[in-house]
């Protein structure tokens, strides 16, 4: 198996894009994702896969909470890339995105979003250059009902994005 045959197999593999946010202390961070599932329904769990060496990774693992946002097809590139392509080490990301703080203190952003899930971390688990953060849905809040959830073939075949290094899935 050569490499393109991998990412052409892995390829068909669903994913959409979501914002996960979370925050530790006074600092706020957030990024784009395309690995959130649901594990189990009683209690009701979600699982992220986030990058060891993102910020949000850092600021998760002090704070044991995150949110998760699915994004709407409504979602622009510029908008995208706030989250996706620019690091919280050195760029405010919600300087100028509006956001609500959650019942968990994490940013719900309510723009080009569908719903919010906020979640208390209760489990990590190691795969190597990434972490998974498993943990019990806390909050839920419905943002734009009827919308269609953007998909990450969407996002590279309509939006024209690229998929940043470090992300959980090659293009």
């Amino acid at each position: 198996m050569t490499t393109e045959e991998l990412n052409q197999g892995l390829g068909y593999i669903t994913y959409g894009l979501y914002i996960v946010t979370t925050k530790y202390e006074h600092q706020y961070n957030g990024m784009i994702v395309n690995t959130v599932l649901q594990v189990t329904a009683q209690p009701a769990q979600v699982a992220i896969s986030v990058n060891k060496l993102c910020l949000t990774h850092e600021l998760i693992l002090k704070s044991r909470v995150f949110a998760a946002m699915p994004l709407d097809e409504t979602a622009t590139l510029p908008f995208i890339g706030t989250f996706g392509f620019r690091t919280g080490r050195t760029f405010n990301k919600f300087e100028k995105i509006p956001f609500e703080q959650g019942f968990l203190g994490c940013p719900i952003v309510k723009q080009h979003t569908l719903s919010y899930l906020e979640v208390k971390v209760n489990k990590t688990v190691d795969v190597g250059t990434h972490t998974l953060f498993i943990g019990e849905v806390k909050n839920v809040g419905i943002i734009n009902p009827g919308a269609r959830a953007m998909t990450y073939e969407y996002y590279h075949h309509v939006i024209k994005g690229k998929t940043p290094a470090g992300a959980t899935h090659a293009s």
